[in-house]
């Protein structure tokens, strides 16, 4: 257990260290660091690998040092306590539990399977989409997540509590080009569009191992190469005047017709 520094000052390197990476994804990749808060997304962490370099406690919490207080203790480098009004300077949620982890940022996943069934995002831009579509994703078996670079940061506050530490667990490939990828790796990629406009329809047509399902930007759906180049366009049937769904609610069908 890491000896508990106490920090009074809002001017320290360590508060103001971590609250430019709570708000900065530029800071995040330059740090090389990210951070969680809230006891449950702190305890799943660790208890699936994920190591602290800094445990930052509210007076309060680390008073009464629980037993999974003291468990998450032992699995950081350092350890920090702030008064509780200091804590909520640095925290990113309305209602702080007093307990902030600073994390190194893990090496991205290499190893992808060939035989696997994947999501890619292309350009998703709502962090609340992507914890989402990750939290759907690990819960039907999907193999990974492929992501490109220009979508929303994946270790932002909002990215990881939406995903509820799902974005931590599976595996995640980032990418420049989604289609690149895709043939580079021998994988199918199958372009997600509006009903008007597919080759294919989700529910008339059995996926193999080796699919991947691509989600495109909310407002403006995928680019117009990624389109053109697929493997395959598909869309969900839809009913009425409804011409498309949001990026959550396309992908849970897209990813749950892909893993049948």
């Amino acid at each position: 257990m890491p000896e508990f520094r106490k920090i009074i000052s809002k001017d320290n390197s360590l508060i103001k260290l971590t609250s430019l990476i709570q708000k900065s994804s530029k800071a995040r990749k330059e740090e090389g660091l990210f951070v969680l808060e809230g006891f449950r997304i702190c305890m799943d962490a660790a208890e699936n690998g994920v190591s602290f370099d800094t445990l930052i406690l509210s007076e309060s919490v680390y008073e009464k040092m629980s037993d999974d207080i003291l468990f998450l203790s032992k699995n950081s480098e350092n350890g920090a306590v702030v008064s509780d009004e200091l804590f909520k300077k640095i925290s990113d949620t309305a209602s702080p539990q007093g307990i902030i982890a600073v994390c190194p940022i893990p090496e991205i996943s290499t190893k992808l399977n060939a035989c696997g069934r994947y999501v890619a995002l292309e350009n998703i831009s709502d962090p609340a989409n992507l914890g989402a579509i990750a939290r759907t994703a690990e819960s039907l078996g999907i193999n990974g997540l492929i992501i490109t670079g220009d979508s929303c940061d994946i270790y932002s506050p909002k990215s990881l509590r939406a995903s509820m530490g799902t974005l931590l667990r599976m595996p995640v490939f980032l990418c420049d080009d989604i289609l690149s990828f895709i043939k580079e790796n021998s994988l199918r990629g199958f372009a997600c569009v509006a009903q008007d406009r597919a080759d294919i329809l989700f529910g008339e047509f059995k996926f193999s191992n080796g699919d991947v399902v691509i989600i495109g930007n909310e407002a403006n759906g995928l680019k117009q190469s990624t389109k053109e180049n697929a493997y395959k366009t598909i869309t969900i049937p839809m009913c009425g005047n409804v011409e498309s769904l949001n990026a959550a609610s396309a992908a849970s069908i897209a990813m749950w017709e892909l893993m049948k």
